[in-house]
């Protein structure tokens, strides 16, 4: 099995197991609460480590490889940093063996397009995945496109079915 995620608050994971040529796809889970007077989203690590173990056991974990991006805000540069802890801090607490990939890496091998939006992602995993396109058919789980996308790519490096 190869947990593949895409770390955002919109985004995704995709459990995949290559040999029987299955996915389970998930958005990202998360809670709101109120901090300082002003409403809040952040994963939910407990929901998502319960996702991890249900799924288990867990080979490989492929994650996409995440940074500061220009013209993000100090607050949301921190809080994006956190959730991305929070997942790699899962993975490590279920002795997970993890690999970081860049975005462009995984796209370019997958056939989107250098310098698409979102949408490609969509469009790409609808083509590649079509009996799984419901689970992304809305703008906003682009995230969920993605983390399947990124399982393939994975799954292609071990030499795996997809």
């Amino acid at each position: 099995m190869i947990v593949a995620i895409d770390p955002g608050l919109a985004g995704g994971i995709a459990f995949h197991d290559p040999a029987a040529k299955t996915f389970a796809i998930f958005a990202m889970p998360t809670h709101h609460l109120t901090r300082g007077g002003k409403k809040k989203s952040e994963i939910d690590a407990t929901e998502l480590a319960r996702l991890v173990d249900a799924h288990g056991p867990i080979a490989r974990a492929v994650v996409e490889g995440v940074g500061a991006m220009p013209g993000q805000g100090v607050t949301s540069s921190f809080a994006f940093g956190k959730g991305f802890g929070i997942v790699l801090g899962i993975l490590a607490a279920n002795f997970i063996p993890l690999e970081l990939v860049a975005p462009a890496t995984w796209k370019r091998a997958t056939g989107i397009p250098s310098g698409s939006g979102k949408d490609a992602s969509r469009a790409r995993a609808s083509a590649l995945l079509p009996h799984l396109a419901g689970h992304w058919s809305r703008a906003m789980d682009d995230g969920k496109a993605e983390a399947a996308l990124i399982a393939l790519w994975a799954a292609r490096q071990i030499g795996g079915a997809v």
